[in-house]
């Protein structure tokens, strides 16, 4: 998506940066601070990334001055190689050379407002230095190394911060850790969140280390922080609301997908129907979802709860099983019974654009609602579940075979 810019240095040379940009145009800047592997396919994924949210991004080149354009992998001796880069770096240089590409950032006529720094590594550590040094709105650090080297320099951050660390990194073991706990308790700006059971470089695919819950949950809370500090903020109800209009009322594949960004994915949980990417994506609203819900689909709304980048939809699903309804019901002819059933959606946006939907419910209820489940024994209701829902007065504990044998019993 990007392309090489060059970078005017303090001292009056010149280096690159990968630069992307929104699709609208302009937006907030941030400058995203690489690994001790240069600017590799990771550091260019992630700037795309974060143009797709909205922000221009740019990652300048660290090493330049010992070797310009270093792209270095993840196999054993890429990785010394990158060992031997990152001793050899002089960190005040560096911290100089991010503060030239702030410099550019700011002169870029698609950028617009705040600027914020995202590192990682070796970046991690650079992004607590510039937040401390340099003019930044806000600055989020991910597994920063020898961070405790530079704790005298925390009092010095001056905007909202983020800290990720990785509870099994050896290049923080947990007394480092702590100290710098204990440092930025001291800083109101700072918040830091610590991953249990994961390594070093969580957040890299590439890596061994690679826990996508834990970099799916860190990247979550670093948007929220750049949209709070930096914007761009976006009307997620109205953008939901649309995709919701086209799917459930027009039942318009063609206007649907142009509210989800270019390779988005959905999973319908307990029957693991959906799609990942375009392509499939659109082949499962066109075939298999939109003209596939009954005549009679109706939604109940609940609970809207609206985040940085996500919406949690509480919601009652209510159809009749008038024809086979490929997502929900797969392989069931239709029965001709009515059903209501609670369902959660949790959709994550990037932008303005909807990336992916999990979308939950209670299948053993729809099951006995149809007919082809039998709930005799089971610890299993019916339409019950979406009238507790919505009348929370209504009994509780009826499958508890158990629970009148508590009615004495002291509280």
């Amino acid at each position: 998506m990007g392309s090489y810019i060059d970078i005017n240095s303090h001292d009056g040379k010149r280096f690159r940066a990968y630069h992307a940009a929104p699709a609208q145009g302009s937006g907030p800047g941030i400058v995203l601070l690489q690994e001790i592997f240069g600017i590799n396919g990771y550091m260019r994924a992630m700037a795309d990334r974060f143009a797709e949210e909205g922000y221009v991004a740019l990652v300048p080149d660290l090493f330049w001055r010992m070797r310009p354009g270093v792209e270095l992998g993840y196999g054993e001796a890429d990785f010394n190689e990158a060992l031997g880069l990152n001793e050899a770096l002089d960190i005040d240089l560096a911290v100089r050379d991010i503060g030239a590409t702030l410099d550019a950032l700011r002169a870029l006529p698609m950028q617009a407002g705040k600027v914020g720094a995202i590192g990682y590594c070796l970046g991690g550590k650079l992004a607590m230095l510039a937040a401390a040094r340099l003019e930044l709105d806000c600055a989020v650090s991910y597994y920063g190394v020898g961070l405790d080297a530079y704790v005298d320099e925390i009092p010095s951050i001056r905007c909202p911060m983020l800290f990720h660390f990785a509870g099994n990194d050896a290049f923080c073991p947990p007394a480092t850790r702590e100290t710098l706990l204990a440092a930025f308790a001291a800083n109101p700006k700072l918040e830091a969140h610590v991953y249990p059971g994961c390594d070093h470089a969580f957040a890299t695919p590439e890596r061994p280390h690679y826990d996508k819950p834990a970099a799916t949950m860190a990247y979550s809370r670093t948007v929220s922080l750049l949209r709070r500090t930096l914007g761009p903020i976006h009307d997620l109800n109205a953008l939901w609301e649309r995709h919701c209009y086209y799917e459930f009322a027009t039942r318009d594949v063609d206007a649907v997908m142009p509210t989800m960004v270019a390779e988005p994915y959905v999973n319908h949980v307990p029957t693991m129907t959906g799609g990942v990417g375009h392509d499939e994506l659109k082949r499962f609203y066109r075939y298999h979802f939109v003209d596939a819900n009954p005549a009679d689909t109706r939604l109940i709304p609940l609970s809207r709860t609206i985040g940085a980048d996500r919406i949690v939809d509480e919601f009652v699903f209510c159809a009749t099983h008038d024809r086979e309804i490929d997502w929900l019901l797969p392989g069931l002819a239709p029965t001709g019974k009515y059903f209501e059933v609670p369902m959660l959606a949790v959709v994550c946006f990037r932008g303005d654009k909807l990336y992916n939907e999990h979308i939950y419910w209670d299948q053993a209820s729809v099951l006995v609602q149809i007919g082809v489940l039998d709930p005799t024994g089971l610890p299993v209701a019916g339409i019950q579940t979406a009238k507790k829902m919505i009348d929370e007065t209504l009994p509780s504990n009826t499958l508890m075979r158990n629970w009148p044998s508590s009615v004495d019993k002291p509280n």
